[in-house]
């Protein structure tokens, strides 16, 4: 079910797929091409809905997380900037009447790696 992994022989360290689930809807982020997919239950298939916020960068997926939060999507990946490190929070809140993420920044924040492992919660 999951989509091919950017034609790579997965010998070249690169992370799982980032994968997930929003109104019962299953997305993933595809990092090479940055690019956010929906998957379509009745085709079997994935289709390309948009792209991924502009600074949302990995190294062959990893540093970037991808997570649901309510019916939201949440994208919270690093990127150089001026010299240094930086980390965004990105949310894209699914509408059924859009077709296309629009993302909002809600936060960036200085920081001197990129994202290990992280969890979205609720407060």
């Amino acid at each position: 079910m999951c989509p091919p992994q950017n034609e790579g022989d997965g010998v070249n360290g690169e992370a799982p797929h980032l994968i997930a689930v929003v109104k019962n809807i299953l997305y993933v982020a595809d990092y090479a091409r940055q690019e956010v997919k929906r998957y379509v239950k009745d085709k079997n298939s994935w289709v390309t809905i948009g792209s991924l916020p502009e600074r949302a960068t990995s190294l062959n997926g990893w540093g970037m997380a991808f997570r649901s939060y309510e019916d939201k999507l949440v994208v919270i990946g690093g990127s150089s900037f001026h010299g240094g490190m930086v980390t965004e929070v990105n949310a894209w809140t699914i509408d059924d009447d859009e077709d296309a993420p629009h993302w909002n920044l809600l936060a960036i924040i200085q920081s001197g790696s990129f994202v290990y492992n992280c969890d979205v919660m609720g407060c």
